[in-house]
């Protein structure tokens, strides 16, 4: 184990206290590990309108972005759940899937005893920067692959149309 993790672990569990969630009372910490040994580290901050909410993982993500770090090692993550540990939500996950699958996540309960997964083990079929540049089909034309076109009928091999 990195000799940062620990601290890591601890960071993560002192960023509950600067959330901001009025409306969930769901406080969660995160501290985020870069490749160079520099740690970011973010809370969630709930807003009335719940959609604009941003969690701990994105916070301290969007943090070390901003400030140029973008390979990162390992992210420790912390919640007030007394029995089971914090996992990322699907966006969270993608987010993270946004910097490569090989690096940690550490899912602690308030204890700190924690659960290690990779992020390609938590977000196994991710979509990624590289699926932006496979080969893609169509030409403008309206057709799509497989006999199904952009109106929504599938074009059976007798040349005949059935609605999907």
């Amino acid at each position: 184990m990195d000799k940062q993790i620990p601290y890591l672990l601890e960071l993560c569990r002192e960023m509950k206290d600067r959330t901001h969630c009025p409306y969930s009372k769901f406080r969660v910490g995160a501290a985020l590990l870069c490749e160079d040994g520099t740690i970011f580290t973010g809370c969630n901050v709930e807003n009335a309108s719940y959609g604009l909410t941003i969690c701990a993982e994105r916070t301290a993500i969007v943090k070390a972005v901003s400030e140029g770090h973008k390979d990162f090692k390992a992210i420790a993550i912390s919640s007030d759940m007394k029995n089971s540990f914090i996992v990322p939500c699907g966006a969270c996950r993608q987010v993270l899937a946004e910097f490569g699958t090989n690096w940690d996540v550490y899912m602690t309960k308030p204890d700190l005893t924690y659960h290690k997964m990779s992020v390609g083990e938590l977000l196994p079929m991710s979509f990624s920067p590289s699926s932006l540049g496979e080969e893609k089909i169509g030409n403008g034309s309206g057709h799509l692959e497989n006999g199904i076109e952009a109106n929504g009928m599938m074009t059976e091999d007798n040349g005949s149309s059935a609605e999907m």
